[in-house]
Protein backbone atom coordinates (compact mmCIF):
# COMPACT_ATOMS: atom_id res chain seq x y z
CA UNK A 1 0.00 0.00 0.00
CA UNK A 2 1.50 3.55 -0.79
CA UNK A 3 1.53 6.37 1.34
CA UNK A 4 -1.38 8.19 -0.76
CA UNK A 5 -3.79 4.95 -0.30
CA UNK A 6 -2.90 4.78 3.55
CA UNK A 7 -4.23 8.22 4.31
CA UNK A 8 -6.92 7.97 2.06
CA UNK A 9 -8.13 4.29 3.81
CA UNK A 10 -8.12 6.23 7.30
CA UNK A 11 -9.40 10.08 7.01
CA UNK A 12 -12.56 8.58 5.82
CA UNK A 13 -12.92 6.19 8.55
CA UNK A 14 -11.72 8.58 11.03
CA UNK A 15 -14.25 11.54 9.86
CA UNK A 16 -17.07 8.53 9.87
CA UNK A 17 -16.24 7.33 13.47
CA UNK A 18 -16.50 11.63 14.28
CA UNK A 19 -19.58 12.28 12.17
CA UNK A 20 -21.46 9.51 13.88
CA UNK A 21 -20.58 10.72 17.41
CA UNK A 22 -22.01 14.24 16.27
CA UNK A 23 -25.34 12.29 15.10
CA UNK A 24 -25.90 9.87 17.52
CA UNK A 25 -25.47 12.96 19.92
CA UNK A 26 -28.02 15.00 18.12
CA UNK A 27 -30.53 12.33 17.21
CA UNK A 28 -30.40 11.41 21.38
CA UNK A 29 -30.89 15.34 22.27
CA UNK A 30 -34.04 15.33 19.70
CA UNK A 31 -35.11 12.09 21.93
CA UNK A 32 -37.77 11.62 24.34
CA UNK A 33 -34.75 10.72 26.04
CA UNK A 34 -32.64 13.50 25.57
CA UNK A 35 -32.56 14.65 29.73
CA UNK A 36 -30.43 11.90 30.20
CA UNK A 37 -27.85 13.65 28.53
CA UNK A 38 -27.85 16.37 31.80
CA UNK A 39 -26.07 15.62 34.33
CA UNK A 40 -28.98 16.71 36.81
CA UNK A 41 -31.32 14.71 35.07
CA UNK A 42 -31.14 10.68 34.88
CA UNK A 43 -33.74 9.92 37.69
CA UNK A 44 -36.44 12.13 36.10
CA UNK A 45 -39.92 10.20 35.71
CA UNK A 46 -39.30 7.48 33.04
CA UNK A 47 -37.79 4.15 32.32
CA UNK A 48 -34.47 4.80 33.24
CA UNK A 49 -35.75 6.28 36.70
CA UNK A 50 -37.68 3.28 37.17
CA UNK A 51 -34.56 1.23 36.73
CA UNK A 52 -32.62 3.04 39.37
CA UNK A 53 -35.41 2.58 41.90
CA UNK A 54 -35.54 -1.40 40.94
CA UNK A 55 -32.04 -2.44 40.73
CA UNK A 56 -29.90 -2.27 44.12
CA UNK A 57 -27.42 0.86 44.01
CA UNK A 58 -29.35 1.76 40.34
CA UNK A 59 -29.64 5.59 41.79
CA UNK A 60 -25.86 5.36 41.74
CA UNK A 61 -25.35 2.79 39.04
CA UNK A 62 -27.18 3.28 36.26
CA UNK A 63 -27.11 7.60 36.03
CA UNK A 64 -22.97 6.72 36.05
CA UNK A 65 -23.47 4.18 32.97
CA UNK A 66 -25.99 6.92 31.44
CA UNK A 67 -23.35 9.53 31.80
CA UNK A 68 -20.17 7.61 30.80
CA UNK A 69 -21.94 6.74 27.68
CA UNK A 70 -22.86 10.18 26.80
CA UNK A 71 -19.54 11.10 27.42
CA UNK A 72 -17.65 8.82 25.41
CA UNK A 73 -20.17 9.92 22.44
CA UNK A 74 -19.09 13.33 23.01
CA UNK A 75 -15.20 13.07 24.12
CA UNK A 76 -15.43 11.27 20.77
CA UNK A 77 -17.17 14.06 19.09
CA UNK A 78 -15.43 16.83 20.73
CA UNK A 79 -11.80 15.80 20.95
CA UNK A 80 -11.15 13.31 18.18
CA UNK A 81 -11.11 16.10 15.37
CA UNK A 82 -8.27 17.49 17.59
CA UNK A 83 -6.06 14.25 17.52
CA UNK A 84 -6.19 13.61 13.91
CA UNK A 85 -2.34 14.80 13.01
CA UNK A 86 -1.54 12.37 15.79
CA UNK A 87 -3.98 9.26 14.22
CA UNK A 88 -2.87 10.33 10.82
CA UNK A 89 0.86 10.35 11.32
CA UNK A 90 0.60 6.75 13.02
CA UNK A 91 -1.88 5.06 10.11
CA UNK A 92 1.34 6.72 8.02
CA UNK A 93 4.01 4.75 10.25
CA UNK A 94 1.74 1.18 10.41
CA UNK A 95 -0.02 1.37 6.75
CA UNK A 96 1.91 -1.46 5.63
CA UNK A 97 0.93 -3.96 8.34
CA UNK A 98 -1.54 -6.43 8.49
CA UNK A 99 -2.84 -5.51 11.73
CA UNK A 100 -3.16 -1.50 11.34
CA UNK A 101 -6.69 -1.51 11.82
CA UNK A 102 -6.19 -3.16 15.43
CA UNK A 103 -3.42 -0.83 16.44
CA UNK A 104 -5.41 2.34 15.24
CA UNK A 105 -8.12 1.42 17.01
CA UNK A 106 -6.19 0.73 20.36
CA UNK A 107 -4.30 4.42 20.12
CA UNK A 108 -7.98 5.46 19.84
CA UNK A 109 -9.48 3.58 22.68
CA UNK A 110 -6.48 4.74 24.97
CA UNK A 111 -7.52 7.99 23.90
CA UNK A 112 -10.56 7.59 24.90
CA UNK A 113 -10.23 5.67 27.88
CA UNK A 114 -8.68 8.00 29.50
CA UNK A 115 -10.91 11.02 28.94
CA UNK A 116 -13.99 8.26 29.86
CA UNK A 117 -12.24 8.19 33.24
CA UNK A 118 -11.51 11.78 33.66
CA UNK A 119 -15.63 12.21 32.64
CA UNK A 120 -16.33 9.53 35.28
CA UNK A 121 -14.33 11.52 38.09
CA UNK A 122 -15.82 14.50 37.36
CA UNK A 123 -19.59 13.14 37.22
CA UNK A 124 -19.39 11.64 40.90
CA UNK A 125 -17.55 14.91 41.86
CA UNK A 126 -20.37 17.04 40.33
CA UNK A 127 -22.91 14.82 41.84
CA UNK A 128 -21.61 15.09 45.00
CA UNK A 129 -21.01 18.74 45.58
CA UNK A 130 -24.96 19.11 44.24
CA UNK A 131 -25.95 16.84 46.40
CA UNK A 132 -24.33 18.61 49.35
CA UNK A 133 -25.59 22.24 48.45
CA UNK A 134 -28.95 20.14 47.57
CA UNK A 135 -29.55 19.24 51.31
CA UNK A 136 -28.59 23.03 52.87
CA UNK A 137 -31.14 24.46 50.39
CA UNK A 138 -28.82 27.08 49.15
CA UNK A 139 -27.98 25.54 45.23
CA UNK A 140 -31.88 26.48 44.10
CA UNK A 141 -30.85 30.88 44.74
CA UNK A 142 -27.40 30.84 44.32
CA UNK A 143 -26.78 28.51 41.32
CA UNK A 144 -25.23 30.86 39.99
CA UNK A 145 -22.12 30.64 42.43
CA UNK A 146 -21.06 27.33 41.00
CA UNK A 147 -21.30 28.67 37.22
CA UNK A 148 -18.89 31.24 38.25
CA UNK A 149 -16.58 29.90 39.61
CA UNK A 150 -15.77 27.21 37.08
CA UNK A 151 -16.01 29.83 34.67
CA UNK A 152 -13.00 31.70 36.98
CA UNK A 153 -11.28 27.98 37.16
CA UNK A 154 -11.18 27.98 33.41
CA UNK A 155 -9.83 31.38 32.93
CA UNK A 156 -7.46 30.98 34.97
CA UNK A 157 -5.79 27.30 33.76
CA UNK A 158 -5.20 29.06 30.57
CA UNK A 159 -2.40 31.06 32.21
CA UNK A 160 -0.90 28.04 34.08
CA UNK A 161 2.39 26.71 33.25
CA UNK A 162 0.48 23.16 33.76
CA UNK A 163 -1.74 24.79 30.76
CA UNK A 164 1.22 25.39 28.14
CA UNK A 165 3.38 22.17 28.78
CA UNK A 166 0.44 20.06 28.22
CA UNK A 167 -0.69 22.29 24.86
CA UNK A 168 2.74 21.93 23.76
CA UNK A 169 3.11 17.99 23.93
CA UNK A 170 -0.50 17.93 21.95
CA UNK A 171 0.91 20.32 19.19
CA UNK A 172 3.83 17.70 18.86
CA UNK A 173 2.50 14.65 17.83
CA UNK A 174 5.43 12.92 16.56
CA UNK A 175 7.06 12.92 20.23
CA UNK A 176 4.03 10.19 21.64
CA UNK A 177 5.15 8.13 18.17
CA UNK A 178 8.53 8.07 18.83
CA UNK A 179 8.17 7.53 22.67
CA UNK A 180 6.29 4.51 22.01
CA UNK A 181 6.21 3.15 18.72
CA UNK A 182 9.27 0.37 19.30
CA UNK A 183 9.92 -3.24 20.74
CA UNK A 184 8.45 -6.02 19.69
CA UNK A 185 4.73 -5.16 21.47
CA UNK A 186 3.60 -3.48 19.06
CA UNK A 187 -0.40 -3.76 20.31
CA UNK A 188 0.97 -2.76 24.12
CA UNK A 189 2.70 0.43 22.37
CA UNK A 190 -0.05 1.41 20.58
CA UNK A 191 -2.21 1.28 23.79
CA UNK A 192 0.56 3.34 25.86
CA UNK A 193 0.33 5.65 22.56
CA UNK A 194 -3.36 5.93 23.30
CA UNK A 195 -3.05 6.75 26.71
CA UNK A 196 -0.71 9.16 26.62
CA UNK A 197 -1.60 11.05 24.69
CA UNK A 198 -4.90 11.27 26.30
CA UNK A 199 -3.05 12.31 29.29
CA UNK A 200 -1.49 15.14 28.31
CA UNK A 201 -4.74 15.99 26.88
CA UNK A 202 -6.82 15.85 29.17
CA UNK A 203 -4.03 18.05 30.92
CA UNK A 204 -4.35 20.76 28.46
CA UNK A 205 -8.10 20.58 28.13
CA UNK A 206 -10.08 19.68 31.56
CA UNK A 207 -10.61 23.10 32.77
CA UNK A 208 -12.48 23.91 29.14
CA UNK A 209 -14.50 20.65 29.10
CA UNK A 210 -15.76 21.18 32.51
CA UNK A 211 -17.41 24.41 30.68
CA UNK A 212 -19.72 21.59 29.61
CA UNK A 213 -20.94 21.38 33.41
CA UNK A 214 -22.21 25.04 32.74
CA UNK A 215 -23.64 25.38 29.35
CA UNK A 216 -25.18 21.66 29.62
CA UNK A 217 -23.48 18.64 28.83
CA UNK A 218 -26.72 17.79 25.91
CA UNK A 219 -25.81 21.26 24.22
CA UNK A 220 -24.51 20.13 20.82
CA UNK A 221 -23.98 24.00 19.81
CA UNK A 222 -21.85 24.41 22.83
CA UNK A 223 -20.15 21.20 22.14
CA UNK A 224 -19.35 22.27 18.46
CA UNK A 225 -18.00 25.34 19.51
CA UNK A 226 -15.67 24.19 22.38
CA UNK A 227 -14.69 21.09 19.89
CA UNK A 228 -13.40 23.98 17.49
CA UNK A 229 -11.52 26.26 19.61
CA UNK A 230 -9.86 23.29 21.19
CA UNK A 231 -9.09 21.60 17.61
CA UNK A 232 -7.86 25.41 17.14
CA UNK A 233 -5.61 25.56 20.05
CA UNK A 234 -4.24 22.71 19.40
CA UNK A 235 -3.96 22.33 15.63
CA UNK A 236 -3.27 25.11 14.06
CA UNK A 237 0.23 27.53 13.40
CA UNK A 238 -1.44 30.35 15.64
CA UNK A 239 -3.39 27.68 17.95
CA UNK A 240 -0.88 28.83 21.17
CA UNK A 241 -1.77 32.45 21.03
CA UNK A 242 -5.76 31.84 21.43
CA UNK A 243 -4.60 30.70 25.07
CA UNK A 244 -4.39 34.20 26.68
CA UNK A 245 -7.52 35.50 25.24
CA UNK A 246 -9.62 33.31 25.77
CA UNK A 247 -8.25 32.95 29.79
CA UNK A 248 -9.00 36.62 30.13
CA UNK A 249 -12.74 36.14 28.30
CA UNK A 250 -13.46 33.13 30.82
CA UNK A 251 -12.44 36.02 33.62
CA UNK A 252 -14.55 38.33 32.15
CA UNK A 253 -17.72 35.86 31.89
CA UNK A 254 -16.93 34.82 35.43
CA UNK A 255 -17.43 38.39 36.68
CA UNK A 256 -20.30 39.32 34.82
CA UNK A 257 -22.17 36.22 35.81
CA UNK A 258 -21.42 36.99 39.52
CA UNK A 259 -22.02 41.32 39.11
CA UNK A 260 -25.21 40.42 37.21
CA UNK A 261 -26.26 38.04 40.32
CA UNK A 262 -25.02 40.05 43.16
CA UNK A 263 -26.76 43.19 41.78
CA UNK A 264 -30.15 41.33 41.43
Amino acid sequence: MDRASGRSGFLPVAVGLIATAWVTLWLWGQSPYARYLEHGNWTEPGSAAAICHAVPGGDLLLPLMLYAGGWVLMIAAMMLPTTLPLLNRFARLVRDRVDRSRLIALVIFGYLLVWAGFGVAAHLLDASLHEKIRQTGWLPFNGWVVGSAVLAIAGLFQFSRLKYRCLAKCRTPFSFVAKHWHGPRPLRNALLLGLDHGVFCVGCCWAIMLLMFVVGTGSVGWMLSLGLLMAAEKNTRWGARLSHPLGAALLVAAAAVAGVNLAA
